[in-house]
């Protein structure tokens, strides 16, 4: 169990930190609650990030900040209990409509022992923020970490490919631009969402005198192979959640079509479960 705040956690986001590694990358698996946080903990993953949609989704919202923000921190204080390695948060757009709101939500969500967030630039995937009121907003983030003595990695998300344009280069001018102001401004690393074309991860890697993180996709180009392009982060996004669920329907359908039980049989015991789990 970690404890919020304290030497403890300057201990663990300065570990973060020190996993990014550009040419190395960190692999996030991304949870969506203390269960699959603690599953992907055993399997020796050196951090825990989260997925707004997994976790939303698990709560019977949809995505989006429709999740309040008092349940999103309870999930997240119920992840940091169940592992021993440092935990980012999908934070979207900092649940706040002002920045002072952001900062004030951040120094919240660092209370519960995370260590690190994304902040997005996107509104409702269909249109990016002014600059430099996303800029505001990454700085409000920092000053909370700061006030709170925790270094936390800030992942600023530039949100370019999500709402596309005609002219490539002049989004791809335009994301470079985005992610300096927002390193100017606090940030530690850049997330360049929706982006997967090999030959621009590189390109955008280059431009860029920080850690790039690139979500993880069918088709992307191995993780070795994204380090050779200046990646220093992978993460999972909504595809694990997206997994798990797509599996749980699949194995729903055959119960109730096929009447037969044989794809209950599931791969980890139930007795193999608990043991991930400490008690309350």
């Amino acid at each position: 169990m970690q404890a919020a705040g304290g030497p403890a956690g300057e201990a663990l986001a300065q570990r973060f930190r020190e996993l990014h590694q550009t040419g190395q990358p960190l692999l996030l698996p991304n949870a969506w609650d203390a269960g699959s946080a603690g599953l992907f903990a055993s399997l020796g993953f050196k951090a825990i990030a989260t997925t707004s949609g997994g976790v939303a989704w698990s709560l019977g919202y949809p995505d989006g900040e429709c999740l309040p923000l008092a349940e999103l921190l309870v999930v997240v204080r119920r992840i940091v209990r169940v592992v021993d390695v440092p935990v980012t948060v999908d934070f979207e757009a900092g649940f706040g409509v002002t920045p002072v709101l952001v900062g004030e939500n951040v120094r919240a969500l660092l209370d519960t022992g995370a260590v690190g967030m994304n902040l997005e630039d996107g509104i409702a995937h269909t249109s990016l923020r002014p600059l430099d009121e996303a800029a505001a907003r990454i700085d409000a983030a920092r000053k909370a970490a700061d006030a709170a003595g925790i270094p936390a990695f800030i992942n600023a998300r530039v949100d370019n490919w999500i709402v596309g344009g005609a002219d490539a280069e002049a989004l791809f001018d335009d994301a470079v631009r985005r992610a300096r102001a927002y390193l100017d401004a606090g940030a530690d690393g850049i997330y360049p969402i929706a982006l997967a074309d090999p030959d621009t991860i590189r390109r955008f890697c280059d431009a860029l005198p920080a850690p790039v993180n690139i979500g993880a996709r069918a088709g992307l180009p191995d993780l070795a192979a994204l380090g050779r392009m200046g990646v220093a982060r992978v993460s999972t996004a909504t595809r694990l959640a997206m997994v798990a669920l797509a599996a749980a329907r699949e194995a729903a359908q055959s119960v109730r079509d096929s009447g037969r039980f044989d794809g209950l049989d599931a791969r980890m015991s139930y007795d193999a479960l608990q043991q991930l789990f400490p008690p309350s």
